[in-house]
């Protein structure tokens, strides 16, 4: 199937099923799936915590257990498989030579992507590639001149020391992304840029004369103000910037430490929720939460949030109502965004072809598939381009 073949069929079914994926439960205590579904909300809703928090993480699975209630979403699990691309060998003795100070998992995911795309005949233009780590193991196993790309001068002038202590090809460019004018003639490659930077890219790579890309797409919901605006020509499916956001919430599974910590900002913020809709009547969305907010005791926390919605502070009867009110939501809101969280894949998919769509109009041959397993890194779509 072709990436065009496989975005017309995937932007068929994900309108069909927007009532599904577009609702949020942390807004909306019952999406209206819920009484159109009663039985999968029901079954959902009494799902233990264990088997709750694995459908979350687990897009397949999910999808088979909505399947059962609405057949048709089988399709999208299919869409959604792509293939594993094949690694390339590393040279003898690489992994000793290039990584310093990396964490173990960023420098797997690094060389994961760096032996899974295939070597170009053109230098390499390291696009927002931070102190150079991918463009520093591409110039040693793709023996070939890179520059890095790069708008902060401090991750430039640390990447420069690196590349100087192994006597590489590698210089850097302190540029922004978004409107430095894209080098000619190169290779461009970019792991996890995110959103509008990878987007400028692809955007800009035939008019710059790029003879190839590879790209790990990040965050597509960055540069977004309120809808996506798709690259390769008109579509179906219409998504929100939260919608956007949905394709990219999975993560690795947390710690037990973190994934407390997880379950209780949630439930303190629909706790805030809870507030709001006592005193106004209504869910109204609120900025991001400062972090150490989550530090303080949860009345300091509920009082803090209301001062800044300009909202009445809370006895500390009311607060202890809220507060429990937000754990019983909690329970709920994992339960039932397993539905919304089933079509996280088949959304990325989406996105990612309509870039891959777009480089095919631009003359590129385009291929996608995963450079390495979720457990990696859930970002794990690779786009290779070429001329």
């Amino acid at each position: 199937m072709t990436p065009g073949e496989r975005l017309g069929r995937l932007d068929a079914l994900l309108p069909e099923f927007r009532g599904l994926w577009h609702p949020q439960p942390f807004r909306e205590p019952r999406p209206a799936w819920c009484a159109a579904l009663p039985e999968l909300a029901g079954e959902l809703l009494a799902l233990d915590d264990a088997t709750a928090e694995g459908l979350n993480d687990d897009a397949p699975a999910a999808l088979a257990l909505l399947a059962r209630y609405r057949p048709e979403v089988a399709e999208l699990a299919l869409l959604a498989e792509l293939p594993r691309r094949v690694a390339s060998p590393a040279p003898d003795g690489l992994a000793a030579r290039w990584a310093w100070e990396i964490p173990g998992r960023k420098r797997r995911q690094i060389e994961a992507f760096a032996t899974a795309a295939p070597a170009p005949a053109r230098p390499v233009l390291d696009w927002c590639g931070g102190k150079g780590h991918l463009g520093r193991l591409l110039a040693l196993h793709w023996r070939t001149p890179v520059t890095t790309l790069e708008i902060d001068p401090a991750l430039c002038a640390s990447g420069e020391a690196l590349a100087e202590r192994q006597a590489l090809d590698h210089e850097f460019l302190v540029a922004d992304a978004l409107t430095a004018e894209i080098p000619a003639g190169r290779h461009a490659v970019a792991l996890h840029a995110c959103g509008e930077l990878h987007r400028r890219l692809i955007e800009g790579a035939a008019d710059a004369g790029l003879a190839g890309l590879d790209v790990a797409p990040c965050c597509y919901h960055r540069g977004i103000a309120d809808a996506y605006r798709p690259l390769s020509g008109p579509l179906r499916t219409e998504l929100s910037r939260d919608d956007t956001r949905l394709a990219v919430t999975e993560t690795v599974t947390a710690s037990p430490r973190l994934a407390r910590q997880r379950d209780r900002e949630m439930a303190w913020k629909l706790a805030f929720a809870e507030w709001q809709r006592q005193t106004l009547g209504a869910y109204r969305n609120f900025r991001p939460v400062p972090a150490a907010w989550f530090r303080a005791a949860f009345p300091e926390f509920l009082a803090a949030m209301a001062e800044r919605a300009g909202l009445p502070p809370p006895s500390a009867a009311q607060a202890d109502e809220c507060e429990a009110a937000g754990w019983r939501r909690q329970r709920e809101v994992i339960r039932l965004s397993i539905v919304r969280h089933a079509f996280r894949r088949a959304l990325e998919v989406w996105l990612a072809l309509d870039l891959a769509v777009h480089l095919e109009n631009r003359g590129y041959a385009v291929q996608l598939g995963s450079f390495c397993a979720r457990e990696l890194t859930p970002r794990n779509l690779l786009l290779s381009a070429r001329r």
